[in-house]
């Protein structure tokens, strides 16, 4: 049976992946002075659960986890979608 990609999915909502466990860890390393805050992260995703260009908690524009780039204070969104309004 072919598994198809989970579109719209983060990391953190697919706990079964192997890719869970790792962005954890490394969620957990980044330091809070270098993290945005919950509500700004949270916005984020949002955002980037609602793009095209999400496909199993991937970015296709850059290849990032959105999560990783989502909660740093300097991250950037590629199609600049998480720009102020």
């Amino acid at each position: 049976m072919i598994k198809k990609p989970c579109l719209k999915c983060i990391i953190s909502e697919m706990e079964e992946s192997e890719e869970y466990e790792k962005i954890k860890e490394l969620l957990d390393e980044i330091p809070e002075s270098l993290k945005v805050s919950d509500i700004e992260y949270k916005r984020r995703i949002g955002i980037c659960k609602a793009c095209d260009r999400l496909v199993e908690g991937t970015c296709l524009l850059c290849g990032c986890y959105v999560e990783l780039r989502a909660v740093q204070k300097n991250g950037k969104c590629p199609a600049k979608s998480w720009k102020k309004q």
